[in-house]
């Protein structure tokens, strides 16, 4: 798995210019990945079903944080949780959002509506093709303040919640590479040698 500071690897042009086409400038970026054995829909629908709630943990810490909906498909969190659909497509589904995320009641507003003293926020998952079947499933996170005040004010609550968001992506990837994983021994072929 792969997080901010290393660099990149190889990432198609399309899923990079999606995310660039929604924000191309950025306070903070956080990106993580890993490699399943699916095609890349095959993948994206997996962790787009996987619960919100993946495991103890990852309900615990979206508990803490006032978000409902644990065991929604995460595909339907995201919506519910009042995250804009800005893009989706077989292997790609982009999110976003803008207010002010360190406010417990900080109300959300639509990804393009952002004000004085907030931040716009940007999430994808995305999974790209590899050789032999398999694919590289990721998610990004974007985020850009609106103003200095915004900056300031994020910067100071991503330093104690970033650590956590990143955890709970890192285990949104690795519950859809279980389901895979668990899907491809159900359907392994039996040997016809008795």
């Amino acid at each position: 798995m792969r997080t901010e500071g290393a660099p990149l690897p190889s990432v198609s042009r399309a899923a990079v210019s999606a995310l660039d086409a929604w924000l191309p400038e950025f306070d903070v970026r956080r990106r993580h990945e890993l490699e399943v054995a699916a095609p890349p829909e095959r993948a994206l629908a997996a962790v787009l079903g996987t619960p919100a709630g993946c495991d103890r943990l990852t309900r615990v810490l979206l508990s803490l944080r006032g978000m409902r909906g644990a065991s929604l498909p995460l595909e339907r969190f995201l919506v519910d949780s009042g995250f804009d659909v800005l893009e989706r497509t077989p292997t790609t589904f982009v999110v976003g959002v803008s207010g002010r995320p360190w406010r417990p009641s900080g109300r959300l507003a639509p990804f393009t509506q952002a004000r004085p003293g907030t931040v716009q926020m940007l999430a994808d998952l995305r999974a790209e093709p590899l050789s032999r079947g398999r694919s590289r499933l990721s998610t990004e996170t974007r985020v850009a303040a609106a103003d200095e005040d915004g900056r300031r004010a994020f910067r100071r609550y991503w330093r104690v919640v970033g650590p956590l968001s990143a955890l709970i992506r890192r285990r949104w990837l690795a519950a859809a590479a279980r389901s895979i994983a668990a899907a491809n021994r159900s359907v392994a072929p039996v040997s016809a040698d008795r």
